[in-house]
């Protein structure tokens, strides 16, 4: 599937503010992707699939978690958690995409997970830190990206946990354990 072609599918499901957010990922992840040696073809495509199911009904996105059995305790924090690992379903499904490292990408680009594969963390971090974004800390990762992807990964990690918790609300254990693994692999 071309860029066009993928554009065209994940435009019909997104709000244009959205659409222009993963156009955004989208020139981001492919720039991560020259950087730091990964597949800019898979980095592409993962980019503009990452939030296919951002706008998904909950019940759908709810249903789906349960039928498909993913881990139930999806259901138990935000529901802005969904989107993702619905999204690689969908993205599957619908969409017809069968690469495992592209759904896995998409899979992981909101929690993150222990062992991320260099593909995984261009997504994570490219739709953190794309252009668009506007928030404390930001401009800080789009800088440490240029020199170390697990140390701006760490860093954009560490603003979402202390964000969530000062807002008194619960963080994804994977979320955690991302970080914990990062972390422990730069003391390597």
């Amino acid at each position: 599937m071309n860029r066009e072609e993928a554009l065209a599918i994940v435009k019909e499901q997104l709000t244009e503010h959205r659409y222009l957010h993963t156009i955004g990922v989208m020139e981001t992840a492919l720039r991560l992707a020259e950087m730091y040696g990964a597949d800019k073809k898979k980095a592409e495509l993962a980019a503009i699939f990452h939030d296919y199911a951002k706008f998904r009904p909950k019940e759908e996105m709810k249903e789906i978690i349960l039928m498909e059995q993913m881990p139930r305790e999806l259901l138990d924090y935000n529901s802005e958690l969904w989107h993702a690992p619905v999204g690689a379903f969908l993205a599957e499904k619908e969409a017809g995409i069968s690469d495992k490292e592209v759904l896995s990408a998409i899979r992981y680009h909101t929690s993150g997970r222990t062992g991320m594969n260099l593909l995984e963390k261009i997504i994570y971090l490219a739709d953190y830190i794309e252009p668009g974004r506007h928030f404390p800390g930001v401009e800080e990762v789009r800088e440490i990206a240029d020199s170390s992807l697990n140390k701006a990964l760490i860093k954009s990690i560490q603003n979402t946990i202390m964000f969530l918790m000062r807002k008194g609300q619960p963080v994804f254990p994977a979320t955690f354990h991302t970080y914990n693994d990062l972390v422990m692999k730069m003391e390597d």
